[in-house]
């Protein structure tokens, strides 16, 4: 749980060009690069902003700052932990929103199944994949993203639900307002990747 993870978007097309094993090396790769990537460079200053690399890989991915995070995993996966303790308090229609969307993202399945990995697309060979916390494709991105919109105005609602039963002082995600700040900076992740018609991809180092 001592995660680090890096959101990005991606030109689905741009990583497709190669073999199914060299994909995420070759995103890796251009993100690491000294002189064009972004890796150690020119950081955003404030936090919920996009940040692009210099260079030919200019127009081919961007990542952005999730708020209030420093960065850590451990944000996302507290998200779904406060979802667990208040879907049931719910009605269904946002059960079965919410439920998609973070299993879309973040949560694992009822069985532990994980269904926000798109591995087909970038193998199922552990060593290729390592660090793969989040793929999702341009189809998978454009469902979600229409998700999140049919979800958003309803968020407020789920307040009291929050506070009464998943509220944890001094915890991660520990309020309602932090909850849902995760959600919309997940919402406008969603937004921005399928404004390109890109893929979401989400890295631990």
């Amino acid at each position: 749980m001592g995660l680090d993870i890096h959101v990005l978007i991606v030109d689905w097309t741009w990583l497709g060009e190669s073999p199914q094993r060299e994909r995420l090396s070759r995103l890796r790769e251009a993100w690491y690069d000294d002189a064009t990537g972004l890796w150690g460079h020119d950081a955003p200053e404030t936090e919920g902003e996009w940040q692009r690399p210099r260079g030919p890989a200019a127009h081919r991915f961007a990542c952005y700052e999730f708020r209030r995070t420093c960065g850590s995993y451990k944000a996302h996966f507290w998200a779904g932990q406060r979802w667990e303790s208040i879907r049931h308090q719910v009605g269904p229609q946002m059960r079965t929103g919410l439920d998609a969307l973070l299993l879309g993202l973040i949560l694992d399945g009822p069985d532990g199944d994980v269904r926000y990995r798109d591995q087909g697309f970038f193998g199922d060979d552990a060593g290729v994949s390592r660090g793969l916390l989040v793929a999702r494709s341009p189809s998978g991105v454009r469902e979600l993203a229409a998700v999140w919109q049919w979800v958003r105005p309803l968020l407020s609602g789920l307040r009291a639900a929050f506070e009464e039963h998943a509220a944890v002082p001094d915890g991660w995600v520990g309020d309602f307002d932090a909850f849902a700040r995760l959600l919309e900076d997940w919402g406008r992740v969603l937004a921005e990747a399928a404004r390109w018609d890109w893929g979401v991809v989400g890295l631990s180092e």
